[in-house]
């Protein structure tokens, strides 16, 4: 475990957030996909993360069809003495009513309900942070900023940021929050590892510039990149083997020549392959706090000992040399 929780400013905010952000969609109901752990089995997962340091929780109304929002408001809220000691984050989109027309997408109606729904889940009187899903082609981009702006200045959220997107479609939503007087966005919630770089060619270079805080989710490509995957499909966990967007996302062989070269180097420092995956994506400046997920208790004692790995220059070359481009994966 690492031996001290570090934390950092979430982009050009004041907010300071702990290295490691938990995401919370492997907790809430089996009715929504089989390897989801239930509450009872969930509360470990927080008490360790909190007893760490961990102060950054990341959510979302579609995962569970909002039950996992109702685990994590009631986990931190037994656990945590201060409100203001942890960060929640969550998001809307996908909503939780199997698309019912106004149940989804960016409309300046389906988020204020969104946003309402979400604090009753959460047990909160505010969301510290408050990120869009995905894009909505839909939706004028006007729209859907006057309404997260709105939520902040009604102070029902404290900060807002997005997700999975093109870069020039977040630039518009941070062009027209400047233009207009807008609450700005502040961070950016992307697809990022060692087997999904894209991200570098023109998302993380504008997060940079703009002073964006960049929470990647899925570090490890949904357990990829732990190097138990198999060619023929699945792995060794009930999430590998019925995982069908993991499927659809990775198994490429140029994913297994970076999974089998990060098994390469994390034999060579004596750690585990999810450890010199993380510690990579760590060693980027650009990056905030990526968004881990855990099933298991080792997975978290795991993580945190990431945190005190440093990569040289050369095992940090060797891990990205066989890596091969993609196509944009993760905006749908």
């Amino acid at each position: 475990m690492a031996s001290k929780m570090k934390y950092v400013r979430l982009g050009n905010t004041g907010l300071r957030v702990s290295r490691l952000c938990l995401g919370t969609m492997t907790y809430g109901s089996k009715q929504w996909r089989d390897w989801v752990l239930e509450e009872k089995e969930a509360r470990p997962f927080f008490e360790k993360a909190l007893d760490a340091g961990i102060n950054f929780f990341d959510t979302a109304d579609v995962y569970s069809n909002g039950v996992s929002e109702e685990i994590v408001g009631k986990a931190l809220g037994d656990l945590v003495k201060d409100r203001e000691d942890v960060v929640i984050a969550t998001k809307c989109f996908n909503g939780t009513e199997n698309r019912k027309v106004n149940r989804w997408g960016l409309s300046r109606k389906h988020i204020m309900d969104a946003c309402d729904r979400s604090l009753k889940r959460l047990g909160v009187d505010y969301i510290d942070l408050y990120q869009i899903h995905r894009f909505d082609p839909n939706t004028p981009i006007e729209e859907t900023a006057e309404a997260l702006s709105d939520l902040v200045k009604a102070g029902k959220v404290r900060y807002i940021g997005a997700s999975s997107m093109y870069a020039w479609q977040f630039a518009k939503y941070l062009s027209i929050a400047r233009e207009r007087g807008l609450v700005p966005f502040v961070s950016m919630q992307n697809h990022y590892n060692l087997i999904y770089r894209e991200e570098e060619r023109e998302m993380l270079p504008l997060c940079k510039a703009e002073g964006i805080g960049v929470v990647p989710w899925s570090p490890l490509a949904r357990g990829f990149l732990a190097g138990n995957r198999h060619r023929q499909g699945g792995g060794d966990t009930t999430r590998a083997k019925t995982d069908e967007f993991a499927g659809q996302m990775y198994f490429h062989d140029g994913d297994f020549a970076v999974a089998d070269r990060n098994v390469e180097i994390a034999k060579k420092l004596g750690v585990k392959p999810m450890q010199t995956a993380l510690a990579w994506i760590l060693s980027n400046p650009t990056v905030t706090a990526p968004i881990i997920g855990a099933s298991k208790l080792e997975h978290l004692d795991d993580a945190l000992g990431a945190l005190d790995l440093a990569l040289s220059a050369e095992d940090k070359a060797a891990l990205e040399e066989p890596y091969k481009p993609h196509p944009v994966l993760g905006h749908v």
